[in-house]
């Protein structure tokens, strides 16, 4: 038997149980092969491949302008360096939001052409159809609610969501909503922690915080951030499991002396 078949892979049923059993569900972002194979080797439950590819691997200020395209192609490399974690992609900014045709053809082609698991989407009530043509077709749904990075220009900051109480009751609709029409799981991101605790309580299906406090179903982050690779970029709700950034700079500035005082290569890196 190869070790492929011995690892089980985590599913939407997966996720399911997890809920019902109270374990708590990890899941990161990945945007290669080389990040998502530590990322699963590491024990994740579900790698991201996010929009927020267009900030971590573009430099972009906003994850508006990253294409399908460019979402597929980090997608399928992800997915050559996972064994167990289930592969969730989201669908970029214009590609869903307005038309459900667009919408199902925008899901069918992340499915067939990466190897995916699941989409995810940003919205409620306005993306009610979308998010059913995607269903329909047989294609597992992420919701994503709170701050959600795509109507940045809407919302006009990146601060909490939700405090008010008729943004709340709108969320917790929202969520119910999501529910109904089929998401196996939703993401809440950026609101009080006892929103987010209340969503979780009421739900059937799991919650993914970040930023939503740890009585979600479970948590999602940002590789880079967790990582430390972005030093500029150091919201609340993340924390550093390592300092990469002052690693990977120091190691870079050891090899430019060594090359410049002809101490690399030496005899024994030599033939």
């Amino acid at each position: 038997m190869s070790i492929h078949s011995e690892i089980k892979k985590v599913t939407t049923e997966t996720f399911r149980k997890m809920k019902v059993s109270g374990e708590k569900i990890s899941i990161l972002t990945a945007y290669d092969y080389s990040m998502a194979r530590l990322a699963d080797e590491g024990g994740v439950d579900a790698i991201l491949v996010g929009d927020s590819a267009a900030n971590t691997m573009a430099g972009y200020e906003t994850t508006l302008p990253i294409t399908l395209d460019q979402m597929i192609y980090h997608a399928q490399s992800v997915y050559r360096g996972i064994q167990r974690a289930m592969l969730i992609v989201d669908l970029p900014f214009g590609t869903y939001q307005s038309d459900p045709i667009q919408a199902y053809r925008s899901a069918v082609r992340v499915m067939k052409e990466t190897g995916a698991s699941a989409v995810k989407v940003e919205g409620g009530l306005e993306i009610k159809d979308s998010v059913k043509a995607i269903i329909n077709a047989g294609i597992p749904v992420m919701g994503h609610l709170g701050l959600t990075p795509q109507s940045i220009n809407k919302f006009g900051s990146f601060k909490l969501r939700a405090k008010e109480e008729a943004e709340a009751e709108k969320l917790i609709s929202d969520a119910g909503l999501l529910e109904e029409l089929g998401c196996f799981s939703i993401v809440l991101e950026k609101i009080p922690e006892t929103l987010g605790e209340q969503v979780s309580r009421e739900l059937s299906i799991p919650t993914i915080g970040i930023g939503a406090g740890n009585q979600t179903d479970g948590q999602v982050l940002v590789i880079h951030d967790l990582l430390g690779l972005n030093k500029d970029f150091k919201p609340k709700f993340a924390r550093k499991y390592l300092n990469l950034h002052e690693q990977i700079v120091s190691a870079v500035s050891q090899y430019v002396a060594d090359v410049k005082s002809q101490d690399f290569p030496n005899k024994e890196e030599s033939f």
